[in-house]
């Protein structure tokens, strides 16, 4: 039986040195690792963001593949990439999902975890 399955990994980065908090400016990256745990091929073919920063501003971007591409992973594939975003606030919050198209035509979404941008010692 065939199953459709991607699992979404992230880890992120504040960018002082790309920041500029005088003028509320904050850098953030973002490395994510999709792995396909399902049993067939797939290919992600676009993105969906919505970041949210402190204030509750809300920015949705949605987009063609992920930095330039739309890997196709085999089962037990991995693909890593990192990106970045900048807040007004110290610190926000990041979510959406990844259109997918397994081999076999099947269409499906993978849900990104919601995950937080936030300068070093702000989270209590």
């Amino acid at each position: 039986m065939a199953t459709y399955e991607f699992t979404v990994s992230v880890r992120t980065q504040y960018l002082p040195e790309q920041s500029d908090p005088e003028r509320t400016n904050f850098v953030f990256t973002y490395s994510i690792t999709i792995k396909n745990t399902g049993t067939v091929p797939a290919q992600l073919i676009s993105r969906h963001w919505v970041i949210t920063d402190a204030n509750n501003h809300v920015e949705e971007v949605r987009g063609l593949g992920v930095v330039g591409h739309q890997p196709l992973l085999q089962p037990n594939e991995q693909f890593e990439y990192t990106s970045g975003t900048a807040l007004q606030t110290q610190q926000g919050s990041m979510t959406g999902e990844y259109f997918c198209v397994a081999e076999d035509g099947h269409q499906f979404e993978v849900k990104i975890p919601e995950f937080v941008l936030s300068l070093p010692r702000t989270l209590h």
